[in-house]
């Protein structure tokens, strides 16, 4: 019994995705990577909607963390064109997005209500990546 082989087909020749520009700017994204610290997400909402307001010298950090959070939330949602968010997050990113543009307030009351309005849209941007699976809850 004799066995016949395909002839060889000779191997293309591989091309990288990335040139050296794009590999260093994905190496340089990875380093500068924050993944998303839902334990932080949850201590900074307890600070700005828990029983007391947060202190005067707090809140412009505080406004700068929500923020943050908000970004890394609105960035999760949009990352994967597989997955297309749903309605209510598509509109909770957009509410979201207004708000980071927004300027802090000055006077410590308006500043306190616009670090509580960051809080319920971070709060529920949140609930809904939990719900959707996207991110797993603080333990």
């Amino acid at each position: 019994m004799s066995i016949t082989m395909a002839p060889e087909r000779p191997a293309e020749k591989w091309i990288p995705p990335l040139d050296a520009d794009g590999l260093k700017l994905v190496l340089e994204r990875v380093r500068n990577w924050n993944p998303l610290d839902v334990e932080a997400v949850f201590d900074d909402l307890d600070t700005a909607i828990g029983n007391q307001p947060p202190p005067v010298a707090t809140i412009p950090a505080l406004v700068d963390q929500l923020r943050g959070h908000l970004k890394q939330l609105s960035d999760i949602i949009l990352a994967d064109e597989g997955y297309p968010p749903t309605p209510d997050m598509v509109r909770l990113v957009a509410r979201g997005l207004s708000l980071r543009d927004e300027f802090m307030p000055l006077e410590y009351q308006h500043a306190v209500g616009f670090a509580r309005r960051l809080a319920f849209t971070t709060a529920d941007l949140n609930e809904e990546l939990i719900n959707a699976r996207y991110i797993k809850a603080a333990e």
